[in-house]
């Protein structure tokens, strides 16, 4: 039946009674699919029957539709004329991993970061009523994004427009609230229905005849009556309709609430109950370790089990470990994470400190000026916090933290490329952002072991101070389990050439030796982007004749640009070649290919600095010693 489904009109001529087979046939394809390329999973599973009620009662894509958070769009993409690109998923040239807006027109919002889809879909809304344009816009929220305050910003506001909108909170044990029972689904589907929309429209007509006392009566009994048997009350003073909760997997629940939900005018809030993972046992156990996974390798023909190598420790796992070194030592060490204990390598703090651990949701903003107030008071809060996350704190990082110079400390995990989650979470402005801030000490380690005493340095900094640090492993540099400070704005030479000078700002110092084993050219791992070690680069300009500035950063205000910045404030002629992420979005890839294609490999440097180089009258690069 899959197969006959090329687009949601397809979907729609089928007979309702099918619609439960077409689901079980949609979760066995997304499984097959993820576990040929790897991605976001659990997610995908629990709203599989969601995804074929929407589409087959709104006209999508002429009605809009918008997923939130957007890893939730597995299925979404394979009802939509995506079927058979699924195997291409978050490689380079294909599909996506979230709802982007250049690949299909029913991915109506790119949905990269959660909690913006109330917002989005209000908008569109009342895009709609001002053209005059008869047309549905639902919001679908769900796997933790209810949890952020811009969610409730928009439904205050949403309630004041007075919209037609219908916004489905889809809770997957992830979210707000537990299933209530039977006796919801009953008021659930009473509520949603025609008469019980025509008796109280019918109802308001009447009461407008009588005291305004007797309007309120009528509007606060119902109220409290939907308060007894569901957590409708809040979302009611919010300006809501609201209906639920209802089985998210029941089919025969979901199509007639949304037939009738899609008549109703204003703001309508549905509630639906989904379990994470769901038809597949591991992931419905364990929704935390199946929210994505990677590429299934099948078994070796041959039937011996395949050599496992040993494995390097990840960035998230460096960072961990320091943290419980940190926290026996230091008392006062808190942590802080917005819903990224697992991703941020804290479980184990988690389990053992966990009086001194603070999960505060999908609330960025929140977790930096809580930050802030416990260390106006004696803590010493450490943010773990990925660097795409961060952009959205950063009224905060600048007013709660630096302005108040405050002694916090941040793990920027996932700086620079992420690989296949492509754009939306790029570390790629960390360094362009945080420089610009007083107060503010930014530290880029080049491997496991700075990493660590990096840490180690900015916990001990009294002031705000970031550690920013990619994705995945290192170069397999050994880590010293002693903590030892760096001295503030201090870098290193780590190779002496001639006449060209690589300062390297992180986690390409690997590359920028093998391309200065080619080039003889002196390499020096900067370690600070601020303070700047401006002796060093004092010392590098005097002997040699071109600096290249490397980082895994936008070029845009980056660490090459405070370089070039102290150059010219020292009014000091020097070429200088900067070499980083270049002014655009960087889609989604293998990370080593995505570094190849920027130029930003070994190859690419020694490419790149040859160019300047031929540019540069009567400069001969020297042959190397090696």
């Amino acid at each position: 039946m899959l197969d006959t489904i090329d687009s949601p009109a397809d979907l729609r001529r089928l007979d309702q009674d099918d619609l439960d087979e077409l689901a079980l046939q949609l979760r066995e394809y997304l499984l097959y699919t993820v576990g040929q390329t790897g991605g976001h999973f659990g997610a995908g599973l629990g709203v599989v029957e969601l995804t074929i009620a929407l589409h087959y009662i709104y006209n999508t894509p002429e009605d809009r539709l918008v997923w939130d958070v957007g890893h939730q769009c597995y299925p979404h993409k394979i009802l939509t004329e995506r079927r058979e690109r699924m195997d291409g998923m978050r490689k380079a040239g294909g599909l996506a991993g979230f709802p982007k807006r250049e690949e299909s027109p029913y991915d109506t919002f790119g949905v990269g970061h959660s909690s913006t889809s109330i917002s989005a879909a209000l908008g569109m809304a009342i895009a709609a009523r001002q053209q005059e344009i008869d047309r549905h816009t639902v919001a679908v929220i769900g796997d933790g994004a209810m949890t952020a305050g811009m969610a409730f910003e928009a439904i205050t506001h949403a309630s004041h427009t007075g919209a037609n909108m219908l916004v489905v909170l889809n809770d997957n044990q992830m979210s707000i609230s537990k299933n209530t029972g039977g006796l919801n689904t009953y008021f659930s589907k009473m509520w949603a229905s025609k008469t019980y929309n025509q008796i109280r429209s019918g109802g308001k007509s009447v009461l407008k005849k009588f005291p305004r006392s007797a309007t309120d009566i009528a509007a606060r009994l119902e109220e409290y009556m939907k308060g007894m048997v569901s957590p409708a009350t809040l979302f009611e003073e919010l300006g809501f309709n609201y209906i639920g909760p209802i089985d998210g997997h029941d089919l025969n629940i979901l199509v007639p609430t949304l037939r009738n939900l899609r008549e109703l005018p204003g703001p309508q809030m549905l509630h639906i109950m989904t379990q994470k993972g769901k038809g597949f046992t591991p992931a419905e156990e364990d929704p935390v370790g199946f929210h994505a996974i990677s590429k299934i390798e099948p078994k070796p023909k041959n039937g011996k089990a395949p050599v496992v190598k040993a494995k390097q420790p990840k960035y998230q796992d460096i960072f961990g470990s320091w943290l419980c070194d940190q926290a026996e030592q230091s008392p006062e060490l808190v942590a802080i994470t917005p819903a990224m204990c697992e991703g941020s390598g804290m479980l184990e703090y988690s389990e053992r400190f966990a009086d001194r651990f603070y999960d505060v949701a999908i609330a960025e903003q929140h977790a930096l000026t809580l930050a802030a107030g416990m260390a106006c008071d004696g803590l010493k809060p450490v943010v773990a916090i990925y660097s795409t996350f961060l952009q959205r704190g950063y009224d905060q990082l600048i007013h709660d933290i630096a302005l108040q110079n405050l002694d916090v400390t941040f793990g920027v995990d996932r700086a620079g490329l992420v690989g296949e989650d492509g754009p939306t979470h790029a570390g790629a402005f960390d360094l362009s952002f945080l420089r610009c801030i007083p107060n503010l000490l930014v530290m880029a380690p080049a491997d496991e072991n700075e990493t660590r005493q990096m840490l180690h340095t900015g916990y001990n900094y009294p002031g705000p101070a970031a550690i920013r640090y990619p994705r995945g492993t290192g170069p397999g540099i050994q880590i010293d389990q002693a903590m030892t400070p760096l001295e503030i704005g201090k870098g290193r030479v780590v190779r002496e050439g001639q006449k060209i000078a690589i300062l390297s700002f992180g986690t390409l110092l690997s590359a920028a030796l093998t391309a200065a084993d080619a080039l003889n050219a002196t390499v020096a791992d900067m370690r600070f982007v601020k303070p700047l070690d401006t002796e060093l680069i004092d010392a590098l300009a005097d002997d040699h004749t071109l600096l290249v500035t490397l980082e895994e950063n936008v070029i845009a205000g980056g660490a090459g640009s405070a370089v070039c910045e102290y150059l010219n404030q020292q009014a000091r002629w020097q070429a200088v070649l900067q070499l980083g992420l270049p002014d655009k979005f960087i889609d989604h890839g293998k990370h080593p290919q995505l570094l190849s294609d920027l130029g930003l490999d070994s190859d690419g440097i020694i490419n790149s600095i040859r160019r300047r180089v031929a540019a540069i009258p009567d400069f001969n690069i020297e042959p190397s010693k090696a």
